[in-house]
């Protein structure tokens, strides 16, 4: 089994944390594979999500 560096993990799930209400177990839980992606797809819909705001704004 692969480790992944500790500062790597908690900066996932930290920014999971922020932007969904799961408990820090839910999150610790989902394989590292599945974080990454998780933290992928919720950046790409907060960056959406600015473009807009930024566009009805100018």
């Amino acid at each position: 089994m692969k480790r992944y560096p500790a500062e790597d993990v908690w900066r996932e799930v930290a920014y999971l944390a922020y932007h969904t209400s799961w408990s820090l177990d839910t999150l610790l839980e989902l394989q590292h594979r599945d974080r990454v992606r998780m933290v992928r797809m919720v950046n790409d819909v907060d960056l959406r999500s600015r473009d807009a705001r930024v566009a009805a704004n100018a």
